[in-house]
């Protein structure tokens, strides 16, 4: 068992033992964050033909060369064309076809007028402006040209993706298989928020963020509810937890504690443990094991020291077994604003909010950073990364940062 390595190594480490899921197909209804899982190629042109994006007259640009002459040209309408259906008239010279947005361009015309750039008189329409080929036409296969990789494998499916594969008239789309994340806490001291406090105990906070943050990564949370601090039951939930899913999340109880169990637990059920404790602050008590060839991530019960490790260690892995091709948060390089007194013998890692101002990143503290305060992961969407034996912080420094956000999201 290795113990108090570096934040790289416990990452390295865990990412290394675990793999996507099975392929399968879903439904694009049911594709919303889901992973492709092999490339996608367009097997139509989008649009399939050529289309007009107004409502207007389909006609020949040459019949309008002479069009800014007193009293412009005139063409006869042969037909009307709506969306939805196919001319059934060939325009040729001296003739013109109404035609509604997205309706087929008809055969022998190059360009569409604006049907408020004419005016009308029974079945001819007077042009008095000329008109350059091309104008006004969607071409075919101008959004999505048939064989065209459009998804590749690991991306991740979002709105746009999907409404991309249904205009290209891919209904049922192939996918890794759904990740299922168990989450459970340990603690005597833990009642849910839906039970009456009693003296002495404490909310659990970190069953219901977690299982959040596993809804918003796009992956299935399972709640296994709180468990005491108790070596046999806690072994138990766990060898429970394994059965029914892809991973074993667990918080509290991971220090050295007369009441800190889950370690003595992991033994108990005959997992191999990785590593316990990361050269990190906050979360630093963290235990990585492996049973059944499934990964369980013990976190710190301090609910923000839980949320930093779980975005820094479990996140990635389970980006891996979604099948997404990138997994570590992205690093960026941003310049400090405010300040932090102390300092940093160990690393550690402060709840900052990243933004962009006249093309350059700024970051500044989001609150107080102690391991119990919640309120600072608000507005939080990075992590200074300040290495250790590092003094205090000062403004207009240049820091690191990792992102657990978007940097756009408060620019």
């Amino acid at each position: 068992m290795k113990t108090n390595i570096f934040l790289e190594e416990a990452q390295a480490l865990v990412l290394d033992r675990v793999y996507p899921g099975q392929e399968c197909y879903i439904s694009l209804d049911d594709a919303m964050g889901r992973v492709v899982s092999q490339d996608v190629q367009a097997g139509e042109n989008s649009p399939p033909f050529d289309k007009s994006p107004l409502d207007g007259y389909a006609l020949q640009a040459k019949d309008t060369e002479n069009a800014g002459q007193p009293g412009g040209v005139k063409l006869h309408v042969i037909e009307e064309v709506r969306a939805g259906y196919t001319p059934t008239k060939k325009v040729t010279s001296g003739t013109a076809i109404k035609i509604m947005t997205g309706a087929p361009l008809p055969e022998g015309a190059d360009v569409v007028v604006k049907y408020e750039d004419v005016d009308r008189t029974g079945d001819y329409i007077k042009i008095g402006h000329t008109l350059q080929a091309g104008s006004n036409r969607i071409h075919a296969g101008e959004d999505i040209v048939k064989g065209e990789a459009v998804a590749a494998k690991g991306t991740l499916l979002t709105p746009p993706f999907i409404g991309l594969l249904a205009s290209i008239g891919i209904a049922d789309v192939p996918v890794f298989k759904e990740v299922k994340v168990a989450i459970l806490s340990t603690g005597d001291e833990l009642v849910d928020p839906a039970q009456e406090l009693q003296p002495g105990k404490i909310f659990n906070s970190n069953l219901h963020s977690l299982r959040a943050s596993c809804l918003k990564l796009g992956v299935q949370p399972v709640s296994f509810g709180i468990v005491p601090d108790n070596e046999a039951a806690t072994a138990e939930r766990i060898t429970e937890a394994l059965q029914e899913t892809d991973i074993v999340i667990t918080t509290g109880g991971v220090s050295a504690g007369d009441y800190d169990v889950v370690l003595d637990a992991l033994h108990k059920i005959g997992a191999n443990i990785l590593f316990w404790k990361v050269d990190m602050k906050p979360g630093s008590p963290i235990i990585a094991a492996e049973k059944d060839n499934k990964l369980i991530i013990a976190l710190s019960g301090n609910p923000a020291a839980a949320f930093i490790t779980f975005d820094l260690i479990a996140v990635p892995l389970v980006k891996k077994m979604m099948g997404l091709g990138s997994q570590l948060p992205l690093k960026v390089s941003a310049t400090f604003v405010g300040h932090f007194d102390k300092e940093s013998p160990q690393r550690r890692f402060l709840r900052a909010q990243i933004y962009r101002q006249s093309d350059k990143n700024y970051i500044k503290l989001t609150g107080k950073q102690s391991n119990g305060i919640l309120k600072s992961l608000l507005s939080c969407n990075a992590l200074i990364d300040v290495p250790a034996g590092s003094g205090r912080l000062i403004s207009g420094q240049k820091v690191s940062a990792v992102l657990i956000g978007s940097i756009d999201e408060y620019s």
